[in-house]
C-alpha cells in the first residue's frame, strides 16, 4: 500500500477489484481546505478511462507486475506479437495495452513487457528511441537550435517537433513517454 500523493502516471493500481493504470495525475489543495490527488485512469481490463479523487491521506494498493524482456515481432490488425526472449514464447497485445508507444515501436526491437498473474497487460516504454527522419522542411543556413522548431516525420510514421538543422536521414533520440525530440545521435 502506498499512499495516495505518490502515485505517478504509469503506475498500474488495484482500485476497487480492478487494475487500474493511473494516466494523469494533479495534486491540488484548493483554499484552506485539505489537499487531494485528481487522477485519470484507465481500466485494464474494461479499457474504459476514468477519473477519480483521491484524499491525501487515502491508502492505494499498487499491483505488484512481473516484467519480462520480449521483442517486438509483428503487427496483424489491431493485435501485435511479441516473443519472450527467454522462451521463445510469443503472446499478443492489442493496440490499447500498448498505449502511446506504439508510435515509437520498431520491429524487432526489445521492451519490457508487463505481466499481472502470468497475462500480459501493457508495455513499459523504454526511457529512449533512436528513430530516423524521413521526411521534414529542408535546414536554413544558419539555423541554430533556438526556440524555433520544425515539424519531423520518423520511421515509424509519427511526426514530432525537431530543431531547425535536423535533416531527412539524420537520427534523433526521442522520449517515448513525452513524444519529444532529446538530441541528435551519430
Amino acid at each position: 500500500m502506498i499512499q495516495a500523493t505518490q502515485l505517478r502516471p504509469g503506475m498500474i493500481i488495484i482500485h476497487e477489484g480492478d487494475l487500474f493504470r493511473v494516466t494523469v495525475v494533479h495534486h491540488l489543495t484548493p483554499g484552506n481546505k485539505r489537499g487531494f490527488m485528481q487522477t485519470k485512469m484507465k481500466n485494464l481490463r474494461t479499457g474504459v478511462g476514468t477519473e477519480y479523487k483521491f484524499r491525501s491521506e487515502d491508502r492505494v494498493e499498487q499491483a505488484t507486475l512481473e516484467s519480462r524482456k520480449m521483442q517486438y515481432l509483428y503487427a496483424e490488425g489491431d493485435l501485435y506479437t511479441f516473443m519472450d526472449t527467454d522462451n521463445y514464447e510469443q503472446t499478443t497485445l492489442t493496440a490499447t495495452d500498448i498505449g502511446d508507444l506504439l508510435s515509437f515501436l520498431l520491429p524487432n526491437e526489445v521492451v519490457e513487457v508487463e505481466l499481472y498473474d502470468g497475462k500480459p497487460i501493457g508495455v513499459t516504454p523504454p526511457s529512449t528511441v533512436d528513430l530516423e527522419v524521413v521526411d521534414t522542411e529542408p535546414s536554413m543556413k544558419g539555423a541554430t537550435a533556438s526556440a524555433s522548431y520544425k515539424p519531423a516525420k520518423l520511421e515509424t510514421g509519427v511526426t514530432i517537433q525537431v530543431p531547425p538543422f535536423i535533416q531527412v536521414g539524420d537520427k534523433v533520440r526521442v522520449d517515448p513517454s513525452e513524444g519529444t525530440y532529446l538530441e541528435r545521435v551519430k
